[in-house]
């Protein structure tokens, strides 16, 4: 059968990442890149180097990846919809909560597979985490905490944290739990001088009934990726920076030594860190979308899951600007 003929608009940052690994990925072919600024990391290789989306569709494509910037998904992911490609658009799925139901609604609409890139659901210690989760290692789950901190990156200008790195903890929090937020609080703060905020904590309930708390900001001087996801049996931990995960299993053995027991607790349990695969998110992400333009699978993130992460993103914004509880209704 022949490759997949796939097109890449958006030759940035992320886009170089995608150039390299759509052309190690097996049955597709990278046949088209494009960019209106041009290829500033040489990712084209003898490609010409187009300047529009529809210049993109002319060539010809099966399927297309979306690394622009947010502000353009709406109308990039648009014209690939009415051209009939199965697209991958990166996180989030758009500016808007309105602008990505449009999308959701174009892509459904012509059958097409459409995709958001929440790459942490690709992550090698979030993917154990989630199988361990459905196999009850952990029995009921209480509670999910993430903290993603770290120092400002240029490349982001046109939304601020809650948008961009907020939505892959509100993705991989529902998807870890296998429930939709219900509702939402949150602060946030501007510290840097853009005209977004920079820096928000907020706690969340989902519908099954599990409690939130995320971390996320562009003003710490470290990077820190984590989830803590504490239930019936214990907690896990998973760095997705180092792709590792660690069970702290709850204590079977009473601490004898009392000023250690007032420090630590009444008991102690078992700490396996496990070992686990680590191929890289990013080319799980694209074997995952390939396969899911053959028909073979269906786990991508879906722009159906990608509206509703938009959805409680804009709800923490708009607590934070009215300083309630948000509820956020089921769709």
């Amino acid at each position: 059968m022949a490759n997949l003929r796939v097109g890449l608009i958006g030759l940035g940052m992320m886009g170089r990442h995608h150039a390299r690994v759509i052309r190690e990925v097996e049955g597709v072919e990278l046949v088209a890149v494009a960019d209106a600024y041009g290829d500033p990391h040489h990712v084209a290789a003898g490609l010409p180097v187009l300047s529009s989306v529809e210049d993109l569709i002319k060539v010809g494509l099966d399927m297309a990846v979306a690394a622009v910037p947010t502000g353009l998904h709406e109308e990039v992911g648009l014209a690939l919809a009415d051209a009939g490609v199965h697209t991958l658009v990166e996180k989030p799925i758009a500016s808007t909560a309105e602008a990505g139901q449009r999308l959701v609604d174009a892509f459904e609409a012509k059958g097409l597979v459409g995709a958001v890139g929440h790459i942490e659901r690709f992550n090698p210690a979030l993917q154990t985490l989630r199988k361990r989760l459905a196999a009850g290692e952990l029995g009921d789950v209480y509670q999910i905490a993430t903290r993603r901190q770290g120092p400002f990156p240029a490349r982001i200008a046109d939304v601020g944290v809650v948008k961009d790195l907020g939505t892959h903890d509100i993705d991989l929090t529902a998807w870890l739990a296998q429930s939709n937020f219900e509702s939402i609080f949150a602060r946030t703060t501007t510290r840097s001088g853009r005209p977004h905020e920079d820096m928000v904590a907020a706690t969340g309930q989902l519908a099954s009934g599990v409690i939130t708390s995320h971390l996320v900001n562009w003003l710490s001087p470290m990077k820190e990726r984590l989830t803590v996801v504490t239930g019936e049996k214990g907690a896990f931990v998973a760095d997705t920076v180092t792709a590792d995960l660690t069970f702290y299993e709850n204590g079977t053995i009473v601490t004898e030594w009392d000023s250690v027991a007032n420090f630590r607790g009444v008991s102690e349990g078992n700490m396996t860190r496990l070992a686990i695969a680590k191929p890289e998110p990013l080319r799980t992400e694209h074997e995952a979308f390939r396969d899911a333009v053959l028909g073979l699978r269906s786990d991508v993130v879906t722009m159906r899951e990608g509206l509703n992460t938009i959805k409680v993103a804009e709800a923490a914004l708009q607590s934070a600007s009215g300083g309630g509880l948000v509820r956020i209704a089921a769709s």
